[in-house]
């Protein structure tokens, strides 16, 4: 059975509401506390909010979260969805792929003897391809160490001694969990990466945003870059959130609604009873695939979650900004998440979704959980919650890869609920899956061949990844299937993608 039928379509007071219906070394920061100054329903907005004269002039004009915080970057009183200003960075990220290139044009256009504009506001975190003994990807490393050297940057998160993780106090992980979990993510600021899932970091109130080397390196030089304001698309969703589903559910139905060019240049503002219930993790999981719609930015006001989370991660003031109730909106979208079931995304799209349990025959090779998406600690609790229910062992292969050090921390010290005082790693071991690797973004991106859990073979994978096209995780004939935590649990559990209802009670 298709997943969408036909919709029904019927106007109120101008709106056309649509009915989906479906069967379905450096680093010496020290942190302190700080104190704040089977039914899919979709109701779709499908006409565009149209400025009248009188919004012109000196009368007020509502602003969405996105753009105040462009006004303020331009520091401009306002701005214009479409218009293009100069937005001054708070925080440019480089990674160890994107950092040799990045240096190199900066140097080029620059001068050798040039200095950054900001030191304390670049951030360079090597995670990509960081555990193999490719002797290229070292060398990328190596000139990301040797810059931030030379530019005595303040925030390198470097990795000298692969052969222990541990034994590098400032290696971290994942660029986007890290920028989290060190306080580079802040409200009512802007922040660029040399990535195109920065966008994570929009789960705090933050416009985040990837860019281009050639961008970054004038970043790298000025502190601003020139880009058009996008229009913001705003996502209702409301009802409680099942016990079974995730946000990585909630983002694949999105995807799917919308398409992945749905979005393309626009931002992604989430709202509603739901968001407000998902903890920062799930939120990132949200923003982070916005991109995959084509999204510029994802967007979550702040609000007591996010305060709280960052008050042992920050010291630096930040002021947040929220939507005018007045603002414009170019479309808005309708979800009652309480009737929502778990999803898969399959190969090779993040927008061909599909009910989990309508792929009960599809089988597989492996599970694969981690990535920026995937591989964040309440990731693997929700994975183990579902070992733990089944008291069964894996029939496939399971892979496991934490974000950051603090994540594969806590995979070895946090009890998960229920489990009479398990650890993951023990329920994981239990189930018979793979040591948790150390942490970076391993297969996500394929990699060398020896990158921990790379598909080197046309083999089929239940993923909680963020993309699923063909070689994303190595072989060219792969075939992934995103899923969230819950889902690749229990499909480890079967050897077949498998709908988590059949062992969550």
């Amino acid at each position: 059975m298709a997943l969408i039928s036909s919709p029904f379509i019927t106007s109120k007071n101008g709106l056309c509401v649509v009915d989906f219906h479906s069967s379905s070394s450096f680093v010496t920061d020290l942190r302190c506390k700080k104190t704040r100054s089977k039914k899919i329903v979709s109701v779709v907005s499908t006409q565009q909010n149209k400025r009248n004269p009188s919004s012109y002039g000196s009368a007020k004009i509502g602003l969405t979260t996105t753009e105040k915080i462009l006004a303020r970057a331009s520091e401009k009183g306002m701005v214009n969805p479409g218009e293009n200003v100069w937005a001054n960075a708070d925080v440019l990220m480089l990674n160890d792929l994107t950092c040799p290139a990045v240096s190199d044009i900066f140097k080029r256009e620059f001068g050798n003897n040039a200095k950054v504009w900001d030191r304390e506001k670049v951030v360079v975190i090597p995670d990509h391809y960081i555990f193999t003994n490719d002797k290229r990807a070292h060398r990328n490393v190596d000139i990301a160490r040797e810059f931030c050297i030379q530019q005595d940057i303040k925030f390198f998160y470097d990795i000298q001694d692969r052969s222990n993780f541990r034994a590098n106090p400032n290696y971290k992980g994942v660029c986007h969990i890290a920028l989290a979990q060190e306080g580079h993510c802040r409200p009512g600021e802007v922040l660029f990466g040399t990535d195109s899932h920065t966008t994570s970091a929009g789960a705090f109130g933050q416009f985040a945003t990837g860019v281009g080397n050639t961008d970054a390196a004038f970043i790298l030089g000025t502190g601003k870059i020139l880009l058009k304001v996008p229009p913001t698309l705003r996502f209702v969703l409301d009802g409680e959130m099942p016990n079974y589903l995730l946000a990585k559910d909630l983002i694949l139905n999105i995807i799917g609604e919308i398409s992945m060019s749905g979005a393309t240049y626009k931002a992604m503002e989430f709202v509603g009873t739901t968001i407000e219930s998902l903890t920062m993790e799930e939120r990132i999981t949200l923003c982070n695939m916005v991109v995959e719609a084509g999204g510029k930015n994802g967007i979550i006001a702040a609000d007591n979650t996010t305060y709280k989370y960052l008050e042992d991660k920050t010291c630096t003031p930040y002021e947040p900004v929220f939507s005018d109730e007045k603002a414009r909106f170019l479309a808005q979208y309708r979800f009652d998440v309480s009737k929502l079931e778990p999803l898969v995304a399959k190969p090779h799209s993040p927008d061909k979704r599909a009910l989990a349990r309508e792929c009960n025959n599809v089988k597989i090779d492996r599970v694969y959980i981690g990535s920026c998406t995937g591989g964040k600690t309440q990731d693997f609790m929700a994975a183990a919650k579902v070992f733990l229910a089944a008291g069964k062992r894996v029939k496939v292969p399971t892979f496991l890869a934490p974000a950051t050090q603090k994540v594969w921390m806590d995979l070895y010290t946090l009890e998960v609920a229920g489990s009479g005082g398990k650890t993951c790693s023990e329920i994981f071991e239990e189930a018979g899956c793979d040591t948790p690797t150390s942490p970076s973004c391993a297969a996500c991106m394929g990699g060398p061949r020896d990158t921990y859990g790379r598909l080197n073979e046309p083999q089929v994978c239940v993923s909680t990844t963020n993309r699923n096209f063909p070689g994303r995780m190595g072989h060219i004939e792969g075939q992934v299937y995103l899923a969230s935590p819950y889902t690749a649990a229990a499909s480890a559990l079967t050897g077949f993608v498998t709908d988590p209802r059949n062992f969550l009670f």
